[in-house]
């Protein structure tokens, strides 16, 4: 008999188990009753698994992973948070004398902005459909390296068009990461493991951000003029010599994905462990993308609702996206070091939430995505609409731009809920989330071209009240995901029915 959870997760029997996943034997993962037997067998979950999952798995595969949360987790995050110090500098250095000594004193910003976007929209669904065909430990680092080396040369940047150039390549080599990462994480863990993983990843781009404002204090006052180089300009070259040994690193610890693995650190028990975990989660390893693949991509909604949802999310955060913060800051006449380090406190709160909604997400709520999703929704419209007000006290106004970082902690579970929903498919897969990332940075392309105008800060009137509705829109967009979801899991189990 099926049954269904608050989760969304239908489930049959007992077979949703710690892993809250349903088991299956469709795909072709070569295993072992022996193998399958070290994965199944799970004791009775105790208060150890709310702390860390791994904690009441058995020894084999809490050695398993514990390499692999070692390897893939720190490339991951070290990754994320070099792509947002190289994406996020261009803001400190504008309000550090970037602005002044290129004159920029229109909505060059934006310009700026939208030539990184763009190089990036073009980027991403290419990269992720090549990940399905050539090795990620190959393609991954080479194309940080590149954004590095990119970065480094903003620094000798004497015109607007230069820097035009730069950002535009900086965005098509940061492009591959993200999705690409959030594939292979998905290629790798189970349901009860996937939002912890995907939210640690996501956090460190916020801690990226709290460096790069750190990091620019730090330089306008030790290196500014050293070596005939303004601050911002030594900005972008520190932050080349930090990223390229991240980079480099990826050659040699990438574990690709778990048919295709050659990692040195995983015998060959472990590698079979690795395939069998995602035969049993339902997680369909490579396959050729034909043309009825294609259609039965295109034909379900995985593709529309799951892109509208990244899409709000990704829009909806203005106030720690853009530099409301900094520029209101400035035009109270607080110092560059003030300007630079206090909107870290905005991204320290996104670090803390997004953790908060993944440990919840898995444990609280049983594996559903959509509560935090929806909180954070919330939380959204009381912001942006006292922010839309403006003329609201000083203090409030200060709470409000600290805790915008409430919204941007959401990323890991939507992509977390994206593989789930997908996991039998892992073209579709890979062509969902690197769609979901590629078509929120469409609309970031043009949309602050229209509501976060340059020469309209501290207002932002427009972009606060188009906040509001991002907001509500991503609240029902979640709730029909969850429904559709819950339905098309009940359907799929009524037809393993034995009598159906």
């Amino acid at each position: 008999m099926s049954k269904s959870t608050d989760s969304g997760v239908v489930t049959k029997g007992d077979l949703r188990g710690p892993s809250s996943s349903l088991k299956s034997s469709r795909h072709e993962y070569t295993s072992d009753t022996q193998t399958t037997e070290l994965v199944q067998e799970q004791p009775k979950r105790s208060w150890r698994s709310y702390v860390w999952d791994t904690l009441d798995k058995s020894p084999q595969e809490r050695r398993f992973l514990f390499k692999l949360d070692a390897v893939i987790l720190t490339l991951a995050s070290l990754g994320y948070f070099i792509k947002y110090l190289d994406q996020v500098n261009i803001t400190n250095a504008f309000v550090s004398g970037m602005k002044e000594d290129l004159k920029l004193f229109g909505n060059e910003l934006n310009y700026m902005q939208t030539c990184w976007t763009v190089g990036y929209v073009i980027g991403e669904i290419p990269s992720n459909i090549l990940l399905t065909r050539i090795r990620p430990s190959i393609w991954i680092p080479a194309c940080e390296v590149v954004w590095a080396i990119l970065t480094i040369l903003l620094a000798k940047c004497k015109t607007t068009t230069q820097v035009y150039v730069l950002r535009f390549f900086i965005g098509l080599a940061e492009s591959v990461f993200y999705p690409g990462m959030q594939y292979i994480i998905g290629s790798w863990y189970r349901k009860d493991e996937l939002a912890k993983r995907s939210c640690v990843f996501h956090a460190s781009g916020a801690i990226g951000t709290m460096f790069s404002g750190y990091l620019m204090a730090a330089v306008h006052k030790k290196l500014a003029g050293v070596g005939g180089f303004k601050g911002w300009q030594w900005l972008f070259i520190i932050d080349t010599v930090i990223s390229l040994p991240i980079a480099i690193s990826g050659f040699f610890l990438m574990p690709d994905l778990p048919e295709i693995t050659k990692a040195w650190y995983f015998s060959a028990d472990e590698i079979t462990l690795a395939k069998e975990r995602m035969r049993l989660e339902g997680r369909a390893p490579r396959a050729p993308y034909t043309k009825a693949k294609f259609k039965k991509i295109f034909s379900s909604w995985h593709i529309y609702l799951l892109t509208a949802l990244y899409i709000f999310f990704n829009n909806g955060n203005g106030a720690s996206g853009q530099p409301a913060f900094q520029l209101w800051l400035k035009s109270k006449g607080h110092p560059i070091t003030e300007v630079n380090t206090y909107p870290t406190i905005t991204a320290a709160i996104t670090v803390i939430t997004t953790l908060i909604y993944a440990w919840t997400s898995d444990t609280v709520f049983r594996g559903a995505r959509w509560p935090p999703i929806v909180f954070s929704g919330l939380v959204n419209i009381v912001i942006y609409s006292s922010l839309a007000a403006w003329n609201i006290p000083d203090g409030w106004k200060w709470a409000c731009f600290f805790l915008a970082g409430f919204g941007g902690g959401i990323s890991g579970l939507t992509f977390a809920w994206a593989h789930e929903i997908c996991g039998d498919d892992n073209e579709e897969r890979a062509l969902v989330t690197g769609t979901m990332n590629e078509m929120a940075y469409v609309f970031q392309a043009w949309l602050p071209l229209l509501i976060w105008q340059q020469v309209e800060a501290p207002v932002y009137h427009k972009g606060y009240m188009t906040s509001i509705f991002i907001a509500v829109a991503m609240i029902l967009t979640a709730v029909l995901v969850r429904f559709l979801h819950h339905r098309e899991r009940a359907r799929k189990l009524l037809a393993e029915e034995p009598n159906a």
